[in-house]
């Protein structure tokens, strides 16, 4: 029945309520009697707090509570942790993070007190009557330069400001490969640090029943019974079933939103304390000191091959920036995600990863859309064009020959790749990116003074996120079918693609189906979307649910139909007895089912069904895209004129939707690449904290994506044959346009260049090949530097 819903492009059932304005977000939620909450920040990077005088803003009208960490204490708030495991050679260390800071401030931006007052209005105003006095220290916001002998230490529980030390791989038959190889290239690359900037920022309301003693926070989020755990559990010491954490409509999050934050803490602390509900709405200033940042992450890698060609080792030295604290999950994007996708679609027999966590006077860290992939995908494609420039050897070629063709397949961290289409991926896209009429292009732009440039890259992401997920269908009394799955859209689709599901297995029409996510009260767990795993493991876990749901109405209706039970067969909808014309449609048994009378002994009434996945296997989404770009040597301005995607999902539950998620994601890549960077100054003040200095893709910045996404590689993972989608296109973008990039400026023997690729950046390589010799042309300067340079990159 997989011809009917899944497999077509049906338009999102979720656009009509959101183009309609009728789309609830918490920030406009109507809430009754409601409070309004406001944090004083840090304006430093590092320093004492010596005095904090809260007297005059507790006397202005409107203010309800002034609030600071010695309240926090005194009321037995625990700290935020981190829930991060790894295997780590030295094992991780958290430093302590109250919800507002405790003696010293260690970012701009680290909360400081908590105003709750009647209107926001009152609460801003009172922020400025709030006496705070400062003892600056000298601070560090680079990962390596923190981790110097003579760098400022943050904490005393973190020795040299070393969050951790993980290894994965085999070091020493990495070195033996390289001792023999017949070449080898290395080079230091640095992913740079960006802001996920969702269209919707964060916010939270806090609730608190004094008569019951239960709280509920409604919340911008990714993952409820996540942050319930961490919430009642870790901070306030409660029982889970004493903390209800609902999530409506959420205006993206790109992995930013699963965290949880100090605001989260103290909107339920201060609706407790106050007796009225909080809500606090993070203004968009706010989000960029405030929310965890992405990326920011050094590598000296080096790659091993023999006199053909052929990868011997892959040897990977990096730094992860953590920011100031450890965020929820900050350790895992650098570590195990990462860990798991070192040496992309190729067959690489030996490989080292090693990464040092460091705290620096910056933002949390922690995981964006990708979480470690892009980073791993990023540095072997970049050493893989380098290796073609030192060999001699075609870039097409030399991907052709190492890339993996047999499945399935074990890499040398683990992995088992049950199948793929890497080879057939690239060759469809240099194909359809016309490679052979590049050069063509290349004589047309040279006639125009521009420079052009061509880039392929491949990827390979390890999808699955928490190996745990659970899902509900039941029917209930008006005839709807609820489908309740513990993971969490905010953008992806899930409201059509789940019911695409559903309607299938139960030959039912796509409309009488009410998705349900987000609440704590659905379901007993779910780990929301992390890690593109919604499809693997909560469509899986649906499948299994509506399974169940199945089964029981067999039972049912053999019962009603007085026919063994054996004897029944599910089919288009109705349960049907064999070699038999009786038959009663699932809507008719439901209806039944809610009479204890009409059920065989031992089933309780409803027609429903629950299952958890507990998959522990990975799927493997992959493809091929080629970048084309034209550079004007005049201003150093890149302009991307084609790109192209090939890519492999497996089955596609949406294809549409599926396609959309890619080009987003491509969309991200592209910032990341060409104009996206967080930039602090040696006091640690944010440079580019808001979209006058922090440059977002706009549809100019866009050419029109050619290629598409092929079905012909379903994984054996999980029943309906799909790899995760969402995530894919930012962990492709970043290394085929700056491949291009490069490509572009390979005449001029620039070989390599950080992200962005900015216009100041790639004017100021232009002029310094200038300058050495290389080149004579193109030497005049920029309309003005961009603020989005980047900061010197490597190990120093």
């Amino acid at each position: 029945m997989r011809d009917r819903y899944q497999g077509k492009s049906l338009n999102r059932l979720e656009d009509v309520r959101f183009l309609t304005g009728r789309g609830t977000y918490v920030a406009n939620d109507r809430v009754a009697d409601v409070l309004h909450a406001h944090v004083v920040r840090s304006p430093h990077a590092f320093a004492r707090i010596v005095k904090l005088g809260l007297d005059a803003a507790r006397a202005l009208p409107g203010v309800v509570a002034v609030l600071s960490e010695a309240d926090l204490a005194a009321d037995g708030i625990g700290e935020l942790p981190c829930v991060t495991v790894i295997d780590a050679v030295e094992p991780i260390i958290a430093p302590p993070r109250p919800a507002l800071a405790r003696d010293f401030v260690r970012h701009v931006g680290d909360p400081v007190v908590l105003i709750v007052a009647e209107t926001l209005e009152a609460a801003v105003a009172a922020a400025e009557a709030v006496d705070i006095a400062y003892e600056p220290k000298p601070c560090v916001t680079m990962a390596t330069a923190a981790l110097k002998p003579d760098a400022p230490l943050l904490w005393k529980e973190a020795p040299g400001n070393s969050a951790f030390l993980f290894h994965r791989g085999d070091a020493a038959a990495v070195d033996l490969a390289m001792a023999e190889a017949a070449h080898i290239v290395e080079c230091d690359l640095f992913n740079n640090r960006v802001v996920a900037a969702p269209l919707e920022t964060r916010a939270a309301i806090g609730f608190h029943d004094r008569k019951t003693d239960q709280f509920l926070l409604s919340v911008t989020g990714q993952a409820v019974h996540d942050t319930r755990k961490v919430l009642a559990s870790a901070v306030f010491k409660i029982p889970l079933e004493r903390l209800r954490v609902v999530v409506p409509d959420v205006g993206g999050g790109f992995g930013m939103k699963n965290y949880v934050y100090p605001e989260y803490v103290l909107v339920l602390w201060a609706a407790r304390k106050l007796g009225r509900p909080v809500r606090w709405v993070c203004e968009r200033s706010e989000d960029f000191v405030s929310s965890a940042h992405g990326r920011d992450f050094f590598s000296r890698a080096r790659l091993a091959l023999d006199t053909d060609g052929r990868f011997l080792a892959l040897e990977v030295k990096a730094v992860a920036n953590m920011g100031a604290y450890l965020s929820t999950s900050g350790p895992i994007s650098s570590t195990n995600a990462a860990g798991s996708a070192i040496g992309g679609v190729y067959d690489i027999p030996s490989v080292f990863y090693e990464v040092r966590g460091a705290f620096t006077n910056t933002p949390p860290i922690d995981a964006y859309r990708g979480a470690g992939k892009p980073e791993a995908n990023y540095l072997i494609e970049r050493l893989v064009n380098l290796a073609a420039i030192k060999t001699g050897i075609d870039a097409v070629k030399l991907r052709r020959r190492n890339i993996v063709s047999r499945f399935p397949h074990r890499t040398a961290m683990g992995m088992k790749i049950d199948g793929g289409r890497f080879k057939a991926n690239l060759d469809d896209a240099v194909a359809l990116a016309d490679r052979d009429g590049f050069r063509k292009r290349r004589k047309q732009s040279d006639k125009a003074g521009l420079l052009r440039g061509l880039g392929i890259a491949c990827f390979l992401e390890t999808s699955r996120g928490v190996p745990l997920e659970m899902a509900r269908a039941a029917f209930e009394a008006d005839g709807t079918v609820s489908l309740a799955v513990g993971t969490q859209s905010n953008g992806q689709g899930h409201e059509t693609a789940y019911p695409q599901v559903a309607a299938d297995l139960l030959g039912l029409p796509i409309d009488a189906f009410r998705f349900q996510q987000g609440d704590t009260d659905f379901l007993p767990g779910g780990n929301g979307h992390g890690g593109a795993r919604s499809m693997h493991m909560g469509g899986t876990a649906l499948v299994m649910a509506i399974e169940r749901l199945i089964e029981k109405g067999r039972l049912i209706s053999a019962h009603l139909l007085q026919a063994p039970a054996g004897q029944v067969m599910f089919v288009d909808g109705r349960f049907v007895v064999k070699s038999s014309e009786r038959a009663i449609e699932i809507g008719k048994v439901a209806d039944a089912a809610r009479d204890a009378a009409n059920l065989p002994e031992g089933l309780t009434p409803g027609l429903e069904g629950s299952a958890t996945n507990s998959s522990e296997l990975y799927n493997f989404p992959n493809g091929c895209h080629v970048a084309e770009v034209e550079i004007d040597p005049d201003t150093g301005v890149v302009r991307l004129d084609r790109y192209t995607i090939v890519d492999d999902f497996g089955r596609l539950i949406n294809p549409r939707v599926a396609l959309s998620q890619v080009h987003g994601g491509v969309a991200q890549g592209i910032g990341q690449s060409l104009l996206e960077h967080i930039v602090f100054d040696p006091e640690g003040q944010l440079l580019s904290g808001s979209f006058m200095d922090y440059t977002l893709p706009r549809a100019q910045d866009l050419p029109n994506f050619a290629g598409g996404l092929n079905e012909s590689a379903p994984t054996k993972s999980n029943p309906l044959g799909v790899k995760g989608t969402g995530q894919a296109g930012s962990i492709a973008a970043p290394q085929t346009i700056m491949n291009a990039v490069l490509d572009a400026l390979s005449p001029l023997g620039i070989n390599e260049l950080d992200m962005p690729a900015t216009p100041y950046l790639v004017w100021s390589a232009i002029q310094k090949a200038r300058t050495s010799g290389r080149i004579s042309k193109w030497a005049r300067p920029p309309m003005s530097p961009s603020i989005g340079a980047p900061a010197a990159s490597g190990f120093g």
